[in-house]
């Protein structure tokens, strides 16, 4: 059970501050573990999302294009004031606007970046209904310094398990544009336990890498709700190990699986903060420009 001092002050940050994780929201088993390392994954543009997979306890239904104008500034403002080392900013799927909500999220990760300077962020963001004008705005107005979009299952399970809108070929379109459009580090995930075979996981991390996918996670799907699609099998801890080796043998720069990994894990993120030291002048000078517009919206 999640419990400690780092968990208790974050948990009580989060509520005073009205901010959304989907640590909580998605139920997610490792909340203790991550919150008492310092990690936390955000869940900004509300609560409630476009889009219903049978996986996610996510709310569903439908915005009305409704977005918080000054969230992006909250967030900012929320994190300065936390002890965190790295933080994801995930997103509910916002197929009512018109760009998905990327501007939105471009504009939170800069804005957080010129408050805190020391912490890494990632996005882990969707796939914007195919659009790559609005990954490119994620990627090169926002500066994140991890470009993130789940798969979520191998391909034959997409329509099992994910919405009708979603599917493996527009999610790797997702990933190599983001690539292309100069993300440092890009990001992905796999559940298994699905029903999917094992040769059919190998298949899927060998297409995740000729998307140039550099960091994976593999971990078993976990039913949150009887209302959800039912489990078809605990896979054994054997299997993820070779999963692991395999994918580090496929040229992952890492892989991070087993039974209780998930998208937002610390031993990923442990990996990433190793790897992500360089690079800031650009991402600051990103930061500033969107200091400057805010100013000048004051001030108008």
């Amino acid at each position: 059970m999640p419990g400690g001092e780092s968990h208790a002050r974050l948990k009580e940050s989060f509520r005073r501050l009205d901010l959304h994780t989907v640590c909580e929201e998605a139920r997610c088993p490792n909340i203790g573990e991550c919150w008492r390392e310092g990690t936390a994954t955000l869940m900004i543009l509300g609560d409630t999302c476009t889009r219903g997979c049978r996986f996610c306890a996510v709310t569903s239904g439908n915005p009305g294009g409704v977005v918080d104008p000054r969230e992006p500034e909250h967030v900012a403002r929320a994190l300065s004031q936390m002890q965190l080392a790295y933080v994801v900013l995930t997103m509910v799927d916002r197929d009512d606007l018109d760009d998905g909500g990327a501007e939105h999220v471009a504009r939170t990760v800069a804005l957080t970046h010129q408050r805190c300077p020391s912490l890494l962020l990632e996005t882990l963001v969707g796939d914007f209904a195919g659009r790559r004008q609005d990954v490119e705005t994620v990627v090169r107005d926002g500066q994140p310094d991890v470009y993130a979009h789940n798969v979520e299952v191998v391909p034959s399970l997409q329509r099992k398990m994910r919405d009708a809108r979603c599917s493996w070929e527009r999610s790797l379109d997702t990933l190599r544009w983001a690539r292309q459009a100069g993300a440092k580090v890009t990001k992905s995930s796999l559940m298994v336990g699905c029903g999917e075979t094992a040769q059919e996981v190998l298949d899927a991390m060998a297409g995740l890498r000729q998307a140039n996918v550099d960091v994976l996670t593999i971990g078993q799907y976990l039913r949150p709700t009887p209302k959800h699609a039912p489990i078809e099998r605990y896979v054994d801890p054997s299997e993820f190990e070779s999963y692991q080796q395999a994918g580090m043998q496929l040229g992952f720069k890492f892989v991070a699986a087993g039974p209780l990994v998930r998208s937002s894990y610390r031993a990923a993120e442990a990996f990433l903060k190793g790897a992500l030291q360089s690079g800031r002048s650009t991402r600051n000078a990103v930061a500033d420009r969107y200091g400057k517009r805010r100013l000048e919206v004051v001030n108008q």
